[in-house]
């Protein structure tokens, strides 16, 4: 990104927040809103679009500072795509993303019908007071039969991306940052920006 030595990675998830910053460009300066002691927004969008927008554009407000934020989910297809844009609140409501999952496998079970499912991300990343631009990343994929794997956060354990026999939490970092929907997001982004 020309022209930025600094960027707030819009995001009090510290799996995100690592994540996000490993795609951005080394030479910036990645800050946390924890650090600057910014709340989160309450998010009342109704799709990962609006969300990614509205995080963007508070934290910029916030801070002043060029803000990236992410807004991101698991949809279940037999579950009428929930989680969706609760996905993170489905984690809160069940004491944890362990029993979240539990959850998710014990009505994809119930159901037995397909378990294909989608991990969607918006990013957005807004520059200043009028200029905002998003993208969005899918990744399609299916339920496991079982939570599988230690590495990464959130729902990983669960997803398994089309074409691949493991879960995103079996693969390494560096592998699972190469095809998930976060990356897909931010390519998309960057060929939408020529500053980046």
């Amino acid at each position: 990104m020309k022209k930025i030595n600094k960027i707030l990675v819009g995001t009090h998830n510290l799996g995100k927040f690592k994540e996000i910053s490993h795609l951005l460009p080394k030479k910036i300066k990645k800050i946390s809103p924890i650090k600057l002691k910014i709340k989160a927004p309450k998010e009342t969008g109704k799709t990962f679009l609006q969300n990614s927008v509205l995080k963007a554009n508070y934290f910029y407000k916030k801070s002043q500072i060029i803000s990236i934020s992410d807004d991101s989910g698991l949809e279940v297809k037999c579950l009428n795509n929930k989680p969706g844009i609760y996905s993170a609140r489905w984690g809160k409501k069940y004491k944890g993303f362990q029993k979240a999952m539990n959850k998710i496998l014990f009505l994809v079970n119930k159901k037995k019908k397909s378990r294909e499912a989608h991990f969607v991300c918006s990013l957005s990343i807004k520059f200043n007071h009028k200029k905002i631009i998003s993208a969005v990343g899918r990744v399609k994929g299916s339920i496991a039969n079982k939570i599988k794997g230690t590495n990464g956060f959130g729902y990983d354990a669960i997803f398994i991306p089309s074409g691949k026999k493991i879960t995103y939490a079996q693969m390494s970092k560096k592998k699972k940052t190469k095809i998930d929907h976060r990356f897909i997001a931010y390519q998309k982004l960057k060929k939408s920006l020529k500053t980046l």
